[in-house]
């Protein structure tokens, strides 16, 4: 795994991987021991595993299911519409101050897409999904 994978992150692709990389060594006729042991899993995992493939399932089970969690309130329109109107100015959108504020932020996203989100997930939405910081001042 990669150096530079931040802690708490999974790779999907390195786990599919090796799950494909058990289901060829099982083939091979390897016991459910040594393929946990050379592939550094669970026996319990590799049990999971080879009873997908036995019961036919295995290309399907063993590949990745995709992101976990539950689909984000805003998608990639929402939030690019979001960014034009951030860049747009708060005047625009009706806020007299000059700068925008989380509060205000939250507020155009309860307004145009009817998602309500606290101020402090307003920030992490700008941060890491449209790479956008707003500056010390105007957070409040």
């Amino acid at each position: 795994m990669a150096a530079s994978r931040r802690a708490g992150k999974r790779d999907f692709d390195e786990l599919e991987r090796r799950r494909l990389q058990a289901a060829k060594l099982l083939k091979r006729g390897l016991s459910q021991a040594e393929v946990a042991r050379r592939l550094k899993v669970s026996r319990e995992s590799v049990r999971r595993w080879s009873d997908r493939i036995e019961t036919g399932s295995s290309r399907l089970g063993l590949s990745k299911a995709g992101q976990p969690g539950r689909k984000p309130k805003l998608g990639p329109v929402e939030l690019k519409k979001l960014k034009a109107i951030l860049k747009a100015g708060p005047a625009k959108s009706g806020f007299a101050t000059g700068a925008w504020s989380l509060r205000c932020v939250a507020t155009v996203i309860r307004k145009e897409f009817e998602v309500k989100y606290h101020p402090r997930h307003v920030s992490w939405i700008l941060r890491k999904k449209l790479g956008v910081s707003l500056s010390a001042r105007s957070r409040g």
